[in-house]
């Protein structure tokens, strides 16, 4: 079967990684996504490193399945062609800096007079409105503003901030983007009307932190890094074993009665400190202390076997490589193989949204650039090949 989206098209203004990363998850799900690219070099992610055969991983990575058309926006031509292109989708995605859309003449006021139904989604470092709507964001601004860095690292509070790992900027803003179009899709059905979306990466890393938000408009205190505890529960966290590290959560007393049987220390069941999960949260430090003791006397291995005897749970901490190996994560088909023209087969990893009907997932490799200009000028547009090849020679593609 077809992916839930099939029939639907998007048109793409994106480049980077908040809005290929939004168009890929409506491209997975079975939408067919055509990118507008500059015909000189197209999205700058095409250049970055590491490459295969002169083609970027990056581009390869979140670029899968799409259709790529190069006009130049210069020429009144090409614009010509996006409005005619606005009146055949149902979505358009940018996530350009607000004001550029606008000098383009594809602000949303005028894109839907020429769709009234199109679903117009703007991702952008800080939202539309607001005294920082104009400035420019990366991940690594979104990350540090919106307050998730403040909260993530070591505890020891001379530690320097550290960046989350993922690029959670970007990719955050792309799920609340993606999210958004199908919930105005759905609402359109309903209505027969489009809308605008207005979504922030800034607003965006705000919502992550509901939590330590929470917490501190409850208590006044504000919340700090915890290094990889929980600041609400204990044992939740990673702890050094003779060889490597474990995940461990005990969170509540019956789970904490399980673990203190395995690592034979009946009596912390009855200490003052550790017996409830008051106690244990009060004293997490010497918790840790003591606990980080007893992880070290056995493996990894030994500790995983202990505890799955005693209905604790653990898990490891994978590198990557680890989990490109890991048998649960293969069995959810979360990598597979695409060919491309230039980089030949490849390895990306695939969707976590399992659908039992319909499928979800693009066995079609990132796309060239300007690979489909042929193909979407003249089955989606109705121009003949005389009208592509003069727009080509003339530059306008």
């Amino acid at each position: 079967m077809p992916g839930p989206l099939s029939g639907y098209k998007v048109l793409s203004f994106c480049r980077a990684l908040s809005g290929p990363f939004t168009t890929m998850l409506l491209c997975d799900l079975g939408a067919e996504v055509i990118k507008i690219e500059d015909p000189k070099g197209g999205d700058r992610t095409r250049f970055v490193t590491p490459q295969i055969n002169d083609v970027s991983t990056y581009f390869l990575s979140v670029n899968r399945g799409k259709k790529s058309i190069t006009l130049n926006l210069k020429d009144e031509r090409a614009k010509k062609i996006v409005f005619d292109l606005v009146t055949k989708v149902d979505v358009l995605v940018e996530n350009f800096r607000p004001g550029v859309m606008a000098r383009l003449g594809f602000d949303y006021e005028t894109i839907r007079k020429h769709n009234p139904k199109i679903i117009y989604t703007s991702i952008s470092g800080f939202g539309q409105t607001g005294p920082y709507a104009k400035k420019p964001a990366y991940d690594m601004l979104a990350q540090g503003m919106g307050g998730i860095v403040s909260i993530t690292g070591p505890e020891d509070p001379k530690a320097p901030p550290v960046r989350v790992g993922a690029s959670i900027g970007d990719t955050t803003a792309s799920f609340f983007g993606a999210m958004s179009t199908l919930a105005a899709l759905l609402e359109r059905e309903k209505t027969g009307e489009g809308q605008m979306i207005d979504v922030a990466m800034l607003d965006s890393q705000v919502a992550l932190c509901e939590n330590a938000i929470a917490r501190y408009f409850a208590t006044g205190a504000i919340p700090r890094p915890a290094g990889s505890r929980h600041p609400l529960v204990a044992p939740f966290q990673i702890f050094p074993t003779k060889d490597d590290y474990l995940v461990v959560i005990a969170s509540n007393d019956d789970l904490w009665k399980n673990f203190c049987t395995a690592a034979d220390k009946p009596e912390w069941v009855s200490d003052a400190r550790y017996g409830n999960r008051e106690g244990r949260l009060a004293h997490h430090a010497q918790l840790e202390k003591d606990m980080n003791t007893v992880m070290r006397s056995k493996t990894s291995a030994q500790w995983t076997k202990l505890f799955e005897a005693h209905k604790v749970m653990c898990g490891p901490v994978n590198n990557i490589e680890q989990v490109t190996k890991d048998p649960q994560v293969n069995a959810r088909n979360m990598f597979y193989e695409v060919d491309h023209p230039k980089a030949g087969k490849h390895k990306l990893v695939g969707t976590p949204m399992k659908f039992s009907r319909t499928t979800c997932e693009t066995k079609k490799a990132a796309p060239e650039l300007g690979a489909d200009n042929q193909e979407v000028l003249s089955s989606v547009l109705g121009l003949s090949e005389e009208e592509i090849e003069t727009l080509r020679k003339e530059k306008v593609i």
